[in-house]
């Protein structure tokens, strides 16, 4: 067993887009080899399979959030660790006296670890809120604002002003974890956000934005890699999706309500979704979405009004969403796939005056679909845009050319091929002697 391992997640790193931009897949004396990604290839999706070594089918976080059948509510970003169902790749470690930490990963609220951090801001009654970071033990986020001098920006995190600022903030305060020889996890995973906001907002293939992304993701490893090796970590490296450039916005909630299947509650001249009366709904995570139905008979309706929609690939149902590694009780009765160059869009309404108060805001809990515009401001700021055509990239299919990148400094032998096998590696290595 190494004596110990530091698991960095980065956002967005595929591995055709890391060797086009590297110039190969030999960096820093490691090697990044393609991996097949979990679908839908979404971050909740794929944090969870990876710390469970499961199918989305076994652990039930089937897209970045949550649709509720008894209150008839789909809300995203939850963090719950009980939203993860299944057993932990390091339950083996802990029960062997070994410490784990888990820094920004999703649904980690709760979870059985020794060093925990995560965003958890408190929501004021009248609006606005307090930025805060959750912590355990207790004192290590106010520790960790002591030795770095600045806290955690919410702001960098997600909305308009996302940057790389977030993911310069978790570098080093992942770093200063190393370094606390009394905390410091055996096994301790991280995460690095910031190239998913360029390749959301401006595509894979943008020569002018997206460069930067990566040459300040390169800067940030090459310091985690040096505290590694300092303190005797070993490390892995990996992926969770690959993007493709999608400037094609799909909206399948418009079709639902020109069918006749989504019911809208009108409201001082807004329209906001009616799910306890609505027949059928579409809730859309990138390039994927999970429509959901009150009754089975309606379901030949919707996969007939989707399969005659342009922009859609595929309409899976039954057996095919259970091939997927989706078959659960969380998933739809359908599930869409957007086309190569499509996304799904969230927007049931088709007037700009009929569009609901949150439109216009940051609200990744309670819009009824993940919005990539909130990544862009709208007019006047500090409104976040309701205009879809401008985002420039989407993820969520997996396949040939969207592998993901992973590179480890210890020898995993076979060599992992999809990330299920690539956290099976972790785990037994972790228990190796």
């Amino acid at each position: 067993m190494p004596k110990r391992l530091l698991v960095i997640q980065v956002a967005g790193l595929g591995h055709d887009f890391f060797v086009g931009h590297n110039g190969g897949e030999e960096w820093e004396g490691l090697r990044f080899r393609p991996a097949e990604s979990v679908f839908p290839a979404v971050t909740c999706t794929v944090q969870a399979s990876f710390r469970t070594a499961a199918l989305p089918a076994e652990h039930g976080m089937v897209f970045n959030g949550v649709y509720n059948r008894a209150l008839r509510r789909p809300s995203f970003w939850e963090q719950s660790s009980g939203l993860v169902a299944g057993r932990r790749i390091w339950e083996g470690l802990r029960a062997a006296g070994k410490r784990v930490g888990l820094l920004f990963w999703q649904q980690s609220l709760g979870e059985d670890v020794d060093v925990l951090l995560t965003p958890w801001p408190i929501h004021k009654h009248h609006g606005g809120m307090i930025e805060a970071v959750y912590s355990r033990p207790a004192g290590l986020y106010d520790d960790l604002v002591r030795r770095l001098g600045k806290r955690f920006k919410l702001m960098s995190y997600w909305g308009p002003l996302a940057s790389r600022k977030s993911s310069r903030w978790i570098a080093a305060a992942t770093c200063e974890v190393m370094r606390m020889s009394h905390l410091a996890p055996d096994l301790l995973l991280t995460y690095l956000p910031h190239l998913d906001y360029a390749l959301l907002r401006h595509g894979p293939s943008n020569a002018k934005k997206v460069p930067g992304a990566f040459s300040d993701l390169t800067a940030l490893l090459e310091s985690l890699l040096e505290t590694a090796r300092a303190t005797g970590y070993e490390v892995l490296i990996f992926g969770d999706y690959a993007f493709a450039d999608a400037r094609r916005p799909l909206f399948p909630n418009r079709l639902l309500r020109e069918k006749g299947l989504l019911a809208v509650r009108g409201v001082r001249g807004h329209l906001y979704p009616d799910f306890h009366y609505s027949r059928a709904f579409a809730v859309v995570d990138h390039e994927v979405a999970h429509v959901y139905t009150r009754d089975a008979a309606d379901v030949p309706e919707v996969v007939k009004a989707f399969l005659e929609m342009d922009g859609v690939d595929e309409v899976l149902t039954g057996k095919a969403i259970a091939a997927a590694g989706i078959g659960h009780p969380n998933s739809g009765e359908a599930v869409l796939v957007a086309e190569e160059g499509a996304w799904l869009a969230y927007p049931w309404w088709t007037e700009r005056r009929e569009r609901p108060d949150y439109a216009t805001h940051v609200d990744i809990h309670n819009k009824p679909g993940f919005d990539p515009c909130e990544l862009l401001f709208g007019w006047p700021p500090p409104s976040v845009s309701t205009d879809p055509t401008r985002v420039g990239g989407s993820h969520g299919r997996v396949g040939k050319g969207r592998e993901v990148a992973w590179a480890a400094s210890l020898d995993l032998k076979p060599a992992p091929s999809d990330l299920i096998a690539l956290a099976k590696a972790v785990e037994s290595v972790m228990r190796s002697p």
